[in-house]
């Protein structure tokens, strides 16, 4: 084996390469995203059009139709397209083919939806086209509420105060708060004085837009100064709409304090958010693709209380949700199994080889391997998450093989009297090509992994990716790195025959000869089996038959259940229920949350309210808080 041979002459070379990867790699780690699950790049773009006040019918006929007959000719790569139409609202879904140009895309869905703007309803608005990812979900809630504080103004201030500082942190994207008021400017009509001056709400209209102008004005020129000119075209305060002049009729002129009172009011409310019983908003921080989940929410919690100290004293702003303790605990917990399967491997070889030397030899390329396949993974652009950690620790098993074969044969020719790197020449040269046949066979085994489609090839390709790379790697080092530190660790012990005289020693001893009585037991049932091969052999595929029926008593799931530690209760009223009825019927159940109520009485008191028990879902939670 040249590269054995390299390896004994240059062994500096591959010491320094070692060191290099347990340098590179925690640098590689802090700078790589951390997440539950890797990225799932199916390419989705949204167009989401509003038209206040049109019913959800006229909204799917002028709006969706048109639009999807629109897409479907002029933009490529289609998968297919989900739409849904609601009050005021239109919302289509474009899924696109896995290999689709999603920046191309874009620009086609663009240019159609400016287009059809000239062919809808006279004022429509363009729409709002969004991309996103299944990795686009939401990390943290920010809820914010307050005792005394206006829902109008509380609205305005997450809008402009909390949620604008929150969007420059790298990774984030926060759509417009939940509940609150809606900040608007209305003029509140009196129909009777309207009549009464021979107006129409036109009029009133017309008249606004006409005298409530931002004009602009330039700068005027005087001795030696430039000076800004600003018109006043525009009003400066609320009040003084109240004294625009609608129409002027026989010397008498309408204005608009005559028909009605201007107002710094608020839209229609569309969703209530609650925190504690007291009126508030919620923001719901969105994760994009590729971003790190721990870094993003680190970052939201380090500026809340920031932004806290320029807010009113009363508003208080908590954290609802926070998705980064579940990652936290997930990768935790998958890094605590994978010490404890690689430290359970080094006692198990310490036991069979009774010599501390080859066992820190094995010990040492475990690392080592998995430190490569995660600077790989970092290279081709993977996140750390639980199916990358979860092939390291499938793989912590496997890489043994490579140098506990390697050390074995090497002791097997040492014990034949050759010189130490005679012995690992020829140690190495003998299991060379088994070792290499070994090794490609369990990476052969993730390559159908590669041909998955859809949201399975993001999720497994990456745990395939992790396991072959470190098996690659452990081979690779069982050539070079290998037989470097048994020429130096193993110097001066080459015929040893015996395990020595410690506590180690007698205990190793011990189990050598309890394992020899449990092989020649396996031996004894070995040759009763082959004296009754057809009995076995019948009686094995049996059981494996009967196993299959197993299956019939097997759930069926994307996932396997999950403790988020999160408690959410989802309440759905019947189809056309106004808002306040809504709340009213959220405050009930609340009412029973509170006083704790037994699950029999639950379901008593949500019947007669008109929600069946069966309408409800729950996951449980530790943080008590309720989203409605």
């Amino acid at each position: 084996m040249w590269i054995v041979s390299l390896a004994l002459r240059r062994p500096y070379t591959f010491v320094v390469m070692a060191l290099l990867i347990l340098i590179l790699t925690p640098i590689v780690i802090l700078r790589t995203s951390i997440d539950i699950f890797p990225d799932i790049n199916i390419p989705v773009i949204s167009i989401v059009w509003q038209y206040s006040g049109m019913q959800p019918q006229e909204m799917a006929d002028r709006f969706l139709s048109n639009t999807e007959r629109g897409l479907t000719t002029l933009v490529n790569d289609i998968q297919h397209i989900e739409s849904v139409a609601l009050q005021g609202r239109a919302i289509e879904k474009i899924y696109f083919q896995p290999t689709a140009n999603l920046q191309m895309a874009v620009a086609q869905v663009t240019a159609v939806s400016q287009q059809m703007v000239r062919q809808l309803p006279p004022g429509t608005q363009p729409p709002l086209v969004i991309v996103y990812s299944a990795s686009s979900v939401p990390i943290v809630q920010v809820g914010i509420s307050s005792k005394s504080i206006p829902e109008q103004e509380l609205n305005d201030l997450t809008l402009n105060f909390v949620r604008s500082p929150l969007t420059t942190v790298k990774g984030a994207a926060i759509p417009y708060p939940y509940g609150g008021k809606s900040r608007v400017i209305a003029v509140d009509l009196d129909t009777q004085a309207l009549q009464a001056h021979g107006l129409t709400p036109v009029d009133v209209v017309n008249a606004v837009d006409a005298q409530n102008l931002i004009l602009p004005s330039g700068t005027a020129k005087i001795g030696s100064l430039e000076m800004n000119v600003r018109m006043n075209a525009s009003t400066q305060t609320v009040a003084e709409l109240n004294d625009l002049p609608i129409k002027t009729k026989n010397g008498a002129t309408t204005y608009v304090r005559d028909i009605g009172h201007v107002r710094d009011g608020f839209t229609p409310q569309t969703n209530i958010v609650r925190q504690d019983g007291v009126r508030g908003t919620l923001l719901s921080v969105m994760k994009n693709s590729g971003a790190s989940t721990l870094d993003i929410v680190a970052q939201i919690k380090a500026r809340l209380p920031i932004l806290a100290e320029s807010l009113p004293q009363d508003l208080q702003i908590k954290t609802l949700f926070d998705q980064s303790l579940f990652v936290r605990g997930s990768i935790q917990g998958v890094l605590r199994e994978g010490a404890i399967a690689a430290v359970l491997t080094a006692l198990m070889i310490l036991l069979f080889l009774g010599d501390w030397r080859p066992t820190v030899v094995i010990t040492v390329s475990i690392p080592l391997s998995i430190c490569v396949s995660i600077l790989v993974l970092s290279a081709l652009g993977e996140t750390i998450n639980i199916m990358t950690l979860g092939g390291l620790a499938l793989a912590v098993g496997i890489l043994v093989d490579d140098a506990t074969v390697a050390i074995e044969n090497i002791e097997r020719n040492l014990a034949m009297g050759k010189d130490m790197k005679q012995a690992i020449l020829d140690g190495s040269q003998q299991i060379a090509l088994p070792a290499f046949v070994s090794t490609i066979c369990i990476c052969i085994v993730f390559v159908p992994m590669f041909f998955l489609t859809g949201v399975a090839r993001y999720l497994f390709v990456p745990l395939a990716e992790a396991v072959v790379f470190a098996m690659l790697a452990s081979y690779f080092l069982s050539r070079t790195l290998v037989p470097t530190m048994v020429l130096y660790i193993m110097r001066g012990h080459e015929h040893k025959t015996a395990a020595p005289k410690t506590i180690l020693g007698r205990f190793q001893r011990g189990f050598e000869s309890g394992f020899e009585k449990f092989r020649q037991a396996y031996r004894d049932l070995l040759d009763s089996a082959l004296e009754h091969r057809k009995i076995f052999a019948t009686a094995f595929l049996g059981f494996c038959v009967l196993s299959f029926g197993l299956i019939l008593f097997l759930g069926q799931d994307f996932f396997p259940a999950v403790d988020a530690g999160v408690f959410r209760l989802h309440l759905r009223a019947r189809a056309g229920t106004r808002i306040e009825e809504t709340a009213r019927l959220c405050d009930e159940v609340e009412n029973v949350l509170r006083q704790e109520i037994p699950k029999n009485e639950l379901v008593t008191i949500l019947d007669n309210i008109g929600l069946p028990f069966s309408s409800i879902n729950t996951t449980y939670s530790t943080s008590g808080t309720i989203g409605t």
